[in-house]
Order: structure tokens, then C-alpha cells, then sequence
């Protein structure tokens, strides 16, 4: 099967998870036999055209033309990613199905389906409703109705959790049947050959501090704020922990500005973005990983440190709360309680039985239901199903055609018919 990928994010660029679901499932795909092509953004000195290990990855750039907002800016980045489709199509012939990931491609994926009647997979990984709790103004208005318009012109539709598929449901009217709930996944050979790090460690915190760990967006809906709002019961109850918190955002200086306020500075450590080997490293190096996000569609971040073997405490929303079952496999927390998310971190700091029951558990899940060889398969299963509708819908299409051309010719028959005797009339009464 020729597989189309589209995305605005693919590594090295990583904005947040689609970069790494589209980079694990393009490459499981291959291993199973299928041909997959990404059009992507490219960012920095990143090639026009790589071959990643059999992925054919081509790179666009954006017009020079500064745009004048966030939305011209993705529209013509829509322009420009048509435009290599339709290169690569005139070179190596047509593709079985548009996988789009996000609105962000919506508008390219659209006109390439209508262009060279191509079935659409589109994968909604979050809601701008949902990232915002509600639409207040026109751009997430915009975005919401560009949302709506992908799931509409796809056969099939895919999120990560029953959480998305509920959401999708209640938001955009989707029938049930069209929304496939398939899960993000991880690279089961992440933590191979991975060990403690102390000399990495020792940037971070002393021997003698567990380091408690966020990874992920600076941003309101991932929850940091409230994480760190827990910090002094924390510290109350266990002096010897050290917050690391690893990622980049736009609330970056107010949560800095929180620290301050509530005078943990030096129980506070904002390691910055990470990246390759780092990434490992810090899952390595942390005691307890922290997810205490408001609004969370899946959480990929949650299943690195679950296969790391780091024992997880997180927010008992969205998809992490379909991962982690209440002290079997990892901790639940109310959604927005810091006074919830210091009670569970205290328990496991001061539990060891409880922390190594959970991190073996929580490991075996991650390995038997969130490997990519299943999602792939469930995947293909999607695509199948989109051009087997889309055949459906042409081959309905051809049939209405003959009909109507039948009757449109019947019809003309009987008119011929019908002045031939009325011809033959007026000649006898003549």
C-alpha cells in the first residue's frame, strides 16, 4: 500500500507528540511491507529529501512573504505542501490513501483527495476545544471549524484514547462507526542499554534528593502549575526531593515567577528542552515522573517513563486516565488538586514495595498494549476500510451515472418516438 503522510512536525522538528507518532508509525509500517512517504515542514538545516531507513521524507520550506498571523502562516505552508504532493505524484504515480495528521495539513489534504481521488485518514490528536476548555474567540473558532471540516472529508477518523472519541463525538456530530480509537505507542527499545546516569544526575539535584519529574510543553493544560503548587507540602513531608522540570513554552516565566512566590527556588529546577540521549538520561536519573495535566488526549510522555521503570503519578483526565489504573500500574490524582498530587508522590517516596509493584506492572502493560507492531496493524486496518469506502462511493457514483444516462436516453427515445407519430398524424390529415 502507498502511504501519504501528512504533518507539520517530523524529526528533527518536534513540537509536541504527532513528530514522534508519525515518525514510530511510518517506520512499522515499512517493517510491514508498505510504502509510506511524509510531507512535512522543514525547519532549520534539516535535508529537502531524506531517505530515513526507507521513509521518503521530503521537506518544504515556507514563503518568504512573512504571514500575518499563526493561521496565514499554516495556510500557506497548506500551499506548499500541495505543491510537493503533486510533484511527487507527476514522478511516482498516485497514493492508496492521505493519512492527515491535525488540522494543520487539513486544507492540503482536502485538495489532494479532491484533486486525485484519494481516500483520507485523518488523525485528530487534540481538540482546540479541548486545549482551551471552550472556544472564545474567532482564531480557535477558525481552527474548531477546520477540525470539524478534516473529520468531515475523511472516511475514517482515528484519536489515541475513548476519551477523543467521545470528545469528537459530542463536538462534531461524528457517527460512532467513523471514529477508530487506536493508541499512541513507544519505541519498546527506548531504555535498552540505558543506565543511571549520576554524573548527568549531579546537574540536577544531589545524590541524597529523589527528583521528582515533569517532561513536556510549558504550557496551562499540562498542568505544571499545579504541580508546583504541591511542592511545599512536598517538601514539607519529604525535605530531600528536587522538582526538575524539562521542556520549553510560553509559561515558562510565569511559573519561574510562581517559584519565586512560594520561595522553593532552590528546590526547583528548570532544566529546559531535551532531546535525544538527554531524554533518556532524565527518565533514568528521576525518581517519580509527574503528569499533572488538565486536558490530556493521550500521553505518550506518561509511557516513556512507565517503560524507563520510573513509578507515575498523574491526573485522572483524558487519556492518562484510561493508561494508569489507581495503584496497580501507576497513581491517580484529581485533576487540579496539588494537595491530591503531593499526597500520591509522598506515598510512593515513602512506599518502596508499593513503587516496585508499580513500575514492573506498569512496564508490562506498556510492552503487550502500546507496541507499534499492533498499532500499525490496527492502522492498515483503518486505511483499508477508507478505500474500500471510497471504491464503494465511486463505484455508487458510476452506477447512478449509467442509470441516469439510461433514462436520459429512454427519455429521448420516447421523444423521438412520440414526434415521429405526431409527424405521421399531421401528414394523413394533410
Amino acid at each position: 500500500m502507498k502511504i501519504l503522510m501528512l504533518t507539520w512536525e517530523y524529526p528533527p522538528r518536534v513540537v509536541g507528540g504527532i513528530s514522534r507518532v508519525v515518525y514510530d508509525l511510518s517506520r512499522t509500517l515499512l517493517k510491514d511491507g508498505h510504502d509510506v512517504t511524509v510531507v512535512t515542514y522543514k525547519e532549520g538545516d534539516a535535508p529537502d529529501f531524506e531517505d530515513d531507513k526507507g521513509v521518503k521524507v521530503y521537506r518544504v520550506g515556507n514563503y518568504m512573504i512573512n504571514p500575518n498571523n499563526f493561521i496565514d502562516w499554516i495556510m500557506q505552508l497548506n500551499f506548499n505542501l500541495v505543491a510537493k504532493a503533486n510533484e511527487i505524484i507527476a514522478k511516482e504515480g498516485n497514493f492508496d490513501v492521505i493519512h492527515a495528521h491535525d488540522w494543520l495539513v487539513a486544507y492540503a489534504a482536502k485538495t489532494l483527495k479532491n484533486s486525485y481521488n484519494i481516500p483520507i485518514v485523518a488523525t485528530i490528536h487534540a481538540t482546540e476545544a479541548g486545549r482551551n476548555s471552550g472556544i472564545h474567540d474567532e482564531t480557535q473558532r477558525y481552527i474548531n471549524d477546520t477540525e470539524w471540516m478534516l473529520t468531515y472529508e475523511a472516511s475514517e477518523v482515528i484519536v489515541n484514547s475513548n476519551y477523543m472519541k467521545n470528545e469528537l463525538q459530542r463536538l462534531f456530530g461524528l457517527p460512532y462507526e467513523k471514529i477508530n480509537v487506536i493508541p499512541n505507542g513507544v519505541n519498546l527499545n527506548l531504555f535498552n542499554g540505558i543506565e543511571r546516569d549520576y554524573n548527568f544526575r549531579r546537574q540536577f539535584a544531589m545524590d541524597n534528593e529523589k527528583i521528582i519529574l515533569f517532561m513536556g510543553r510549558l504550557v496551562y493544560e499540562k498542568g505544571i502549575q499545579h504541580l508546583i503548587a504541591a511542592m511545599p507540602k512536598i517538601l514539607e513531608g519529604y525535605h530531600d526531593t528536587k522538582l526538575v522540570i524539562a521542556g520549553k513554552g510560553g509559561m515558562l516565566d510565569e511559573l519561574k515567577a510562581q517559584v519565586d512566590y512560594l520561595g522553593i527556588s532552590e528546590k526547583v529546577c528548570f532544566a529546559g528542552y531535551m532531546k535525544g540521549k538527554d531524554v533518556q538520561k532524565m527518565y533514568k536519573a528521576a525518581d517519580i515522573s509527574v503528569f499533572p495535566s488538565t486536558y490530556e488526549p493521550f500521553g505518550i510522555v506518561a509511557l516513556e517513563a512507565m517503560l524507563s521503570e520510573n513509578p507515575v503519578v498523574v491526573s485522572d483526565i483524558g487519556g492518562l486516565n484510561e493508561i494508569v489504573q489507581h495503584r496497580e500500574n501507576g497513581m491517580k490524582t484529581y485533576c487540579g488538586n496539588p494537595n491530591s498530587i503531593a499526597d500520591s508522590i509522598l506515598e510512593l517516596l515513602y512506599d518502596h514495595k508499593l513503587c516496585a509493584e508499580i513500575t514492573k506492572k506498569a512496564k508490562n502493560k506498556v510492552r503487550n498494549e502500546y507496541n507499534w507492531s499492533k498499532i500499525s496493524q490496527d492502522t492498515h486496518f483503518a486505511y483499508q476500510k477508507a478505500i474500500c469506502q471510497s471504491m464503494a462511493e465511486k463505484q455508487k457514483r458510476e452506477i447512478e451515472q449509467e442509470r441516469a444516462q439510461k433514462t436520459k436516453k429512454a427519455k429521448n427515445t420516447e421523444n423521438e418516438i412520440t414526434n415521429l407519430l405526431s409527424f405521421k398524424k399531421r401528414q394523413a390529415y394533410a
